[in-house]
């Protein structure tokens, strides 16, 4: 009687763990943690919660599985990154190839990359189970130990797999997401560039023109005709007001200075032409990507313009930094405060394309303390 209930009591507190462990990962999925930080998690779990020596995860690749988390009793993480090529007789090809779980006690027989691996850590026995999402395979999950796994295990196993897939999922509709709002932004930049190239190549042209015309009809008017010489000025300097004005829009629209000169350039100019002064520090340095150049142009841009317009601010800052990867953006202005990011669209646009780029961006406005504005920007380290 004393060794069933010994027995029972085992079994609650093994069931307790379990679902201790459960909750942890519930709460990593729950908060929308990284991909890497839940499967290096769940790998983790997996191998206390269970009588393992070291567990790992594996993402499906077409003809093999790339290990994308893992734990080790050793203390020592095994094939983190590493690629293992489906093929022979090893419980990660079963497992794949009939998308169920399996078990294997003993390797002495098992053939392929797996296989090896196995033998030359010194395990005896393991336990996979599929990974499941949106009702397709996307990898496994599989359980080592250098003892016999007892039985039973399938279940506990499933669970965890469960919250992984639910983890998994959530990752991807949020990449796809990003993706898409990415997609917009990129086609909406591309459409202001083609209106401001159609405007420069067209109508400003076309203006330029007519305004050289009307100067030389103006200074071929005979003696005697002020009056018509004087019309014929005044027409002529409309058009170049005209012209100044479309020229002024165009910049607005998409700026070619960004895409001829850069961001250091772009940005220069719009310092020089802000009505609040700007003290202005730009590091950069090979050419960034595109997409991450406009987000900076026009997070600095929307940041002038509310200093000048909003803040009363008699002074700001502008620190433009590239550096291992991350272009990072600081405009901090000395005026009232009070901004907030929930109000009108030209913040909620810069959130949209900085989170679109995979960046953050913080805002800082404290009433009477001045506006500052953060922005970091992830981009290739390649030039372009």
């Amino acid at each position: 009687m004393w060794g069933l209930l010994g027995r029972h009591r085992d079994q609650l507190s093994e069931l307790a763990s379990q679902q201790t462990a459960l909750r942890r990962i519930a709460t990593l999925v729950a908060r929308a943690a990284p991909p890497t930080e839940v499967f290096m998690a769940v790998a983790e779990e997996v191998g206390l919660v269970f009588p393992a020596d070291a567990t790992f995860i594996g993402r499906y690749d077409g003809d093999a599985v790339t290990v994308v988390g893992c734990w080790s009793r050793r203390g020592r993480p095994i094939c983190f990154g590493k690629r293992i090529r489906l093929g022979g007789r090893n419980l990660t090809t079963v497992v794949v190839r009939t998308g169920r779980p399996a078990r294997q006690d003993g390797f002495e027989d098992a053939t392929g990359d797996y296989a090896e691996h196995v033998r030359r850590e010194g395990f005896r026995s393991g336990f996979g189970v599929p990974v499941t999402v949106a009702g397709r395979l996307w990898g496994l999950m599989i359980v080592l130990s250098t003892t016999e796994i007892p039985l039973g295990c399938e279940q506990p196993l499933a669970d965890f797999t469960e919250l992984l897939a639910t983890a998994i999922a959530n990752a991807e509709a949020t990449t796809q997401l990003l993706a898409s709002r990415a997609r917009v932004i990129a086609s909406a930049d591309e459409a202001r560039r083609r209106l401001q190239r159609d405007l420069h190549d067209g109508a400003q042209q076309r203006l330029v023109s007519l305004a050289l015309r009307l100067r030389s009809a103006q200074a071929d008017v005979p003696p005697g005709l002020d009056e018509l010489a004087a019309d014929l000025g005044l027409v002529a300097a409309g058009l170049t007001a005209a012209l100044d004005e479309l020229r002024q829009l165009a910049r607005g629209i998409h700026p070619a200075i960004l895409v001829q000169a850069g961001l250091g350039a772009a940005l220069r100019a719009l310092a020089h032409r802000s009505l609040v002064p700007v003290e202005l520090t730009v590091a950069v340095g090979d050419r960034l990507p595109g997409p991450v150049e406009a987000a900076a142009y026009y997070v600095v841009s929307e940041a002038l313009t509310n200093a000048a317009k909003h803040a009363r601010a008699s002074h700001i800052e502008v620190d433009v930094e590239a550096e291992n990867g991350v272009l990072r953006v600081s405009v901090s202005d000395n005026g009232i405060g009070g901004a907030d990011m929930t109000r009108g669209s030209g913040l909620l646009g810069l959130n949209d394309r900085v989170e679109s780029l995979g960046g953050r961006i913080a805002l800082r406005s404290e009433p009477g303390a001045g506006t500052s504005l953060s922005v970091e920007l992830p981009f290739e380290t390649t030039t372009i």
